[in-house]
């Protein structure tokens, strides 16, 4: 129950900002906060590192999660690796309560492209997997967590919604 839970009220929209970077909004879409997306994890990808991060009221993340991977993704296939500096936790002794825990609350995390790198090989690098991104859940109301992968899709565009629901997301038990 947790996973479907996860994987329809989970989305990602991925934004050109223009300048050479990226922006990332991680939103839970739901209107209750039954659980908290308290952990964020990039791996790989043309990403540079990590300019800007920043939520709406009641958000608050910081750089470096702990743990430094994404609890359950040495199970994926291929095993999860977080790249160095490329994640977020939330902030505080109250960890769920300064995450993204209902709807219209939103984490966004801009990212400074490599050098010669574009927005379109982001989009190709979500697609193909050589971009992969882990989100963690807890405070379910059963008392467990969660870990979510997204899979690729092929789907271009400019301002791109990832539906993680809709990405064929692998969640792993932890």
């Amino acid at each position: 129950e947790n996973c479907s839970t996860g994987t329809s009220e989970l989305s990602v929209e991925v934004t050109d900002i223009g300048g050479g970077q990226v922006q990332f909004d991680f939103e839970h879409e739901a209107s209750d906060g039954d659980w908290s997306l308290t952990d964020v994890y990039f791996d790989d990808g043309t990403l540079l590192g990590i300019a800007s991060i920043f939520g709406t009221s009641g958000v608050d993340f910081a750089q470096n999660a702990t743990p430094s991977n994404l609890p359950g993704g040495n199970g994926a296939a291929p095993p999860f690796v977080a790249t160095a500096g490329f994640s977020l936790d939330s902030n505080s002794e109250m960890v769920p309560a300064n995450g993204v825990d209902m709807g219209g609350e939103v984490l966004s995390v801009i990212f400074d492209l490599m050098g010669g790198g574009a927005f379109a090989d982001v989009i190709l690098e979500l697609t193909n997997g050589d971009l992969r991104i882990g989100l963690h859940v807890q405070s379910y109301a059963d008392g467990g967590s969660e870990s979510f992968i997204n899979n690729p899709i092929p789907e271009p565009g400019t301002a791109f919604l990832l539906g993680l629901g809709l990405m064929g997301l692998s969640a792993r038990r932890h």
